[in-house]
């Protein structure tokens, strides 16, 4: 394995995957650069790729009113950034932006959705490997709104 495929078919999210899937991934994967505080995707908008991130730190944010963006979790070397592309209606449901330099793998969300249709098993697959992205990324957001609202568990 070369060049950029071998930064991230290793992760253990694409783990057991059938070759064939990991080409799904490695047709729609490029490797995006930003700069500190650039907004790599925006509550509300289409959520049309997801992210594996390679260098630097990225801060999940809420907006939150009277009170402005609220750091939700802050995702780092080797974590996986967005879930929403798996669900309708396929938008963002946080901020992301980053904290250093930071550089990513960005995997073009429609065209593996699209493979999903013809591939059943790849899609549970990959669903099985997301889930535990959703549930510890909106733990993280429970306890930053019990922060923020300081209301008692």
């Amino acid at each position: 394995m070369t060049g950029l495929k071998a930064d991230w078919a290793s992760h253990p999210i694409f783990e057991g995957l059938a070759p064939d899937c990991i080409e799904i991934f490695a047709r729609t994967a490029k490797v995006e650069e930003f700069e500190p505080r650039d907004l790599i995707f925006h509550e509300g908008e289409e959520a049309d790729r997801f992210y594996l991130v390679l260098e630097g730190t990225v801060v999940i944010q809420i907006f939150v009113n009277e009170r402005g963006p609220v750091n939700i979790e802050t995702v780092g070397c080797g974590e996986v950034l967005g879930w929403s592309w798996l669900v309708e209606p396929y938008r963002w449901h946080f901020d992301a932006q980053a904290t250093v330099p930071t550089k990513l793998i960005a995997f073009n969300a429609r065209r593996v959705r699209e493979s999903f249709e013809s591939r059943p098993d790849f899609g549970f697959a990959l669903m099985k490997r997301f889930l535990p992205v959703i549930v510890q990324r909106l733990q993280a957001t429970r306890l930053q709104l019990l922060d923020v609202y300081d209301v008692p568990s």
